[in-house]
């Protein structure tokens, strides 16, 4: 029997599915095979562990297996180009994952987890198992997909970010941008500028969440991510959002008096000291710590809302952090504002609020993140009656999230020049794990759609629905999410 494809709950909306005749049915002779590459073993261990509670406990084969066989396979680059691309193929003989590289057989996995059913998610004890028959052939329309977490804020423990990176990972995010500092906090451990911690850690909004990151926390965060093929892009926010550096160290102020902590949500109001040498080194000796613990590509050195910078002393201080940033053989992130200093291909620039100031940026070669406030700002309320969020760039429902097109911010540049979008989560009313979810749930499964799937299925109706089914797997991963009336009523299966 033919499966349909409209009953098919996948978040994000693959490439290219076709549906089989026949599905694949376990039974006590089904073997799993995998590639010899550790990652790949790994995937094909996860899968088995999924099904211990069921009467057909899967054993490892050989590749001379052909039918009633489970495999998980690296193919080369001409079958599969895309790095994060798979092909997920289950007929009545085989239930065969491929890709190219460990990261795409690691994203398809997400797809087969969405297929599973959800007694096997929760490990019921299952007595009788068909995967419907289908073909997915898919690949990310984007190749940057992220979220950011500001732990400056409010802090949030090590295991409430390997939650969120879980949840990530489910809906093939690849980027998790931690924004460890602000005027209101200081979250990561630097051993040579200790008392960054020791006082700068010490503060947060209403001083409802204190706390930081030792290294080996931070290590742990991105290791951790690592194993779900996920990157951590760190942020030192500079020269302005510093305060809780500033009440650390008071040479860093150019009058040499520490400030007094801050625990408000006003912004704009600090500054680095830009004339003095010892900033200079402050920051090498944070970048440099920071990048040696950080095998991605980026460091993220934030540059907004410095309103009490002069231009001219906010131009002179980037092109002195710039290099710094480079002779850690890293590239330069920052929010579109950076611009001013004078860029190019090298650097990207992240769009937050004024198209006009990005696409200064864009003209001097540089590539731009979507981060649109009205669109993707997860800390925005959903309604004006939402228990926790902010409204100063709007209230962003279910569907505002979701009814937009990245590709079309941005008129008469080069596709190359969009390296993908990014949903920010700003802190200044959240304090716990439930209302990361609330405010990112679903909206972040929405932003996760738009930067995975090919435009041409983009369609507010089948996502709707969809998402309205998709439901019922949220409460199974327990995940606390915004109910919206926008897609009516739950759909009951």
């Amino acid at each position: 029997m033919q499966t349909s494809i409209e009953k098919l709950v996948l978040i994000p909306i693959p490439d290219q599915i076709v549906a089989e005749d026949y599905g694949f049915l376990f039974d006590q002779e089904t073997v799993v095979t995998s590639d010899t590459l550790p990652e790949i073993k790994a995937i094909a261990s996860q899968f088995k562990k999924l099904l211990k509670n069921t009467a057909f406990p899967l054993k490892s084969g050989d590749d001379e297996v052909k039918q009633n066989v489970i495999s998980f396979d690296m193919v080369s680059s001409d079958s599969i180009s895309s790095p994060e691309g798979y092909v997920l193929a289950i007929n009545n003989k085989r239930l065969s994952l491929a890709g190219s590289t460990p990261t795409g057989v690691f994203r398809g996995m997400q797809t087969l987890l969405q297929v599973l059913p959800d007694a096997v998610i929760v490990g019921k004890q299952i007595d009788s198992l068909v995967i419907p028959g289908l073909k997915i052939v898919d690949e990310p329309q984007y190749e940057y997909r992220g979220m950011m977490l500001d732990v400056a804020r409010h802090f949030f423990t090590v295991d409430e970010v390997k939650r969120l990176i879980d949840q990530m990972a489910f809906y093939k995010l690849n980027k998790l941008h931690l924004h460890l500092t602000d005027d209101q906090g200081w979250r990561i451990e630097i051993k040579s500028w200790p008392k960054l911690t020791e006082i700068g850690g010490s503060s947060s909004v209403r001083n409802e969440r204190p706390g930081f990151y030792t290294q080996e926390d931070y290590k742990s965060i991105v290791a951790y991510a690592q194993s779900k093929f996920i990157t951590v892009i760190p942020e030192i926010d500079m020269p302005g959002h510093t305060n809780a550096a500033l009440a650390s160290y008071p040479e860093l102020n150019c009058n040499g008096k520490a400030t007094k902590l801050y625990k408000g949500m006003r912004v704009g109001f600090s500054t680095l000291c830009v004339d003095k040498d010892i900033t200079y080194t402050f920051v090498e000796d944070v970048i440099k710590e920071i990048a040696a613990m950080t095998p991605g590509p980026y460091i993220h050195l934030g540059g907004d809302e410095s309103h009490v910078t002069s231009k001219k002393d906010y131009n002179i201080f980037l092109n002195k952090v710039f290099p710094i940033v480079k002779k850690c053989n890293k590239q330069v992130i920052g929010w579109e504002e950076i611009e001013s200093a004078g860029i190019d291909s090298t650097y990207i620039v992240q769009h937050w609020q004024r198209t006009t100031t990005a696409s200064r940026g864009l003209a001097q070669g540089a590539k731009v993140i979507l981060s649109p406030a009205k669109r993707m700002y997860l800390d925005m309320k959903y309604t004006k009656k939402s228990p926790i969020g902010l409204t100063w760039a709007g209230t962003v429902e279910l569907d505002s999230a979701y009814i937009w097109n990245p590709s079309q911010i941005f008129k008469n540049v080069l596709v190359s020049q969009v390296l993908g979008i990014e949903s920010p989560l700003w802190s200044e009313t959240i304090k716990s794990s439930d209302d990361i979810e609330y405010l990112a749930f679903p909206r972040l499964i929405g932003h996760a759609e738009l930067g995975w799937s090919n435009p041409s299925n983009y369609n507010w109706d089948s996502y709707k629905k969809r998402l309205n089914k998709h439901y019922k797997r949220m409460d199974i991963l327990e995940i606390n999410y915004y109910n919206s009336p926008v897609l009516e009523t739950k759909i009951k299966l």
